[in-house]
């Protein structure tokens, strides 16, 4: 039977499909819908009566330029599987990311999808936060390795450029007996007037944030609701449309201003704005730092905040991806600081080991969601790929040079005392002492939790399984430090 020729078609053996969490459609050699399912509904943002008997280009009609439709194409003509993951537009501009597999059956082509939206966003905030933290390391580095502010000034706005996606920036600085502010540094301008600039204070958008020690957001600067007189020539001049100015405070004191500008209109979130008053931090430090120098320890401080915060931010990424363990990162991460401490461990090595048991589970971000949610018994190739979270970890984190103190518990945490544990079959004390240590924390959080295959567990009946689990699975003298400190912490 050749690809155009419809066969006879009989669906009643695809019902079963009906409950599936996967989507499951069959598609005709004619490209109409012959079978969706409740989940293929979801993904489809159509009901069935939508669906069936419609032809696909028909509901979609810009369908046939997908990377979607090629795949299905192929499954059609030559009768190969195939296997996708794509973002998928839908018409009226929402759009999603699908794991898709076609495979060819009598009646056409049957395709599972599986909507992996969540873990797509989750791993796009995760880069973000990758690449908003090796900002504010490229900035502290041009903090430390000079006393002329104006430099690291060029870096702040450099990172700050990339990262905020804006065309330009530009630093001012106040000068407190005039009462105005002043062009310090600048990138993205085509004028060099621009670094010519002086603006008083309560004067324009970089005016009011001075006055009022807060950002200020002017969209559009041609909107009908921005005083002219309000907006410099020179912005406009240079074709800008929307800017946004954060003042520039180091201990308590305003120093100036910094300006971010977008030759279209500004759209921004509250993550934008966040990211942008971190880097106004990072230039006020930076300001700082040069005209006051023996005041660095302190600037390096509020940076080292600032990581910190960072890798909150991230760590809450990654419990979004996993709602069954909310608020697990954090919960083991405190109680294994205070566990460190009452072992000894000195506070130089306990801000490595926070941060690594932040992110401990950073390597599930490389599972894909059909096994790190599946409900039911792993197979044995499915727990090999679980099994590689560790390694992913490593692979992820160690490039970064300020995380590779960090990596000890992301890498080691599932290794057992008695040697049978992974990635590497470390024993005993060749496990590292963070991980030991939070390893005890992370089989305490998980039974001490519910989850969706075991309710809460008592004080006791925890207390009595971290024993059992003394010396085969988790260092004895931890497991006895812990016991003897856990009532102090629950």
């Amino acid at each position: 039977m050749g690809p155009q020729e419809q066969p006879a078609v009989n669906l009643d053996r695809y019902l079963i499909l009906d409950g599936l969490f996967e989507g499951c459609q069959v598609i005709g050699f004619d490209w109409r819908y012959l079978y969706v399912n409740r989940a293929a509904e979801r993904h489809a943002r159509k009901t069935r009566d939508e669906l069936l008997g419609a032809a696909m280009t028909s509901v979609y009609p810009d369908i046939e330029q997908t990377a979607l439709f090629a795949m299905l194409r192929r499954c059609m003509e030559t009768r190969a599987t195939g296997h996708l993951e794509t973002e998928f537009p839908f018409p009226g501009g929402a759009d999603a990311w699908f794991e898709l597999r076609a495979e060819p059956v009598p009646e056409g082509t049957f395709v599972l999808s599986l909507d992996i939206t969540a873990r797509r966003r989750a791993e796009r905030a995760i880069e973000q936060q990758l690449e908003r933290v090796r900002s504010l390391r490229a900035i502290d580095v041009a903090i430390l390795s000079t006393t002329d502010f104006r430099f690291a000034l060029k870096t702040v706005l450099d990172e700050a450029t990339k990262r905020l996606g804006v065309d330009a920036a530009i630093a001012f600085l106040l000068n407190p007996g005039m009462t105005s502010l002043e062009s310090a540094a600048s990138i993205g301008f085509r004028s060099p007037a621009v670094n010519r600039t002086t603006i008083r204070v309560g004067e324009g958008a970089v005016g009011q944030a001075a006055l009022r020690r807060r950002t200020v957001l002017v969209p559009n600067l041609l909107a009908s609701d921005v005083t002219r007189l309000q907006v410099r020539p020179v912005l406009l001049d240079e074709g800008m449309r929307g800017v946004a100015a954060v003042p520039l405070i180091a201990k308590g004191q305003l120093i100036g201003v910094f300006e971010m500008a977008c030759r279209q209109p500004l759209t921004v979130s509250d993550d934008w704005i966040g990211f942008l008053e971190a880097l106004a931090g990072q230039a006020a430090m930076a300001i700082d730092a040069g005209k006051s120098f023996e005041d660095l320890q302190s600037a390096h401080l509020e940076l080292a905040l600032a990581y910190e915060t960072t890798i909150e931010g991230w760590s809450r990424a990654l419990d979004l991806r996993d709602q069954d363990t909310a608020n697990h990162t954090l919960r083991v991460a405190n109680m294994t600081v205070e566990l460190a401490r009452s072992a000894g461990v000195a506070d130089a090595d306990i801000v490595h080991l926070r941060r690594g048991a932040l992110l401990h589970d950073i390597g599930k971000m490389a599972i894909p969601d059909a096994i790190l949610h599946k409900r039911e018994k792993l197979t044995d190739e499915e727990v090999a790929v679980m099994r590689q979270h560790p390694v992913h970890a490593h692979s992820l984190l160690s490039p970064i040079a300020y995380l590779r103190p960090a990596l000890d518990i992301p890498y080691c945490h599932h290794e057992r005392w008695d040697g049978t544990g992974y990635p590497r079959g470390l024993a005993g004390e060749a496990i590292p002492v963070a991980a030991r240590l939070f390893a005890v924390v992370d089989v305490w959080d998980a039974l001490r939790s519910r989850r969706p295959y075991h309710e809460e567990w008592s004080v006791e009946q925890a207390s009595a399984e971290l024993r059992k689990l003394a010396g085969t699975h988790l260092d004895p003298t931890v497991v006895d430090l812990f016991l003897r400190k856990v009532d102090n912490w629950e």
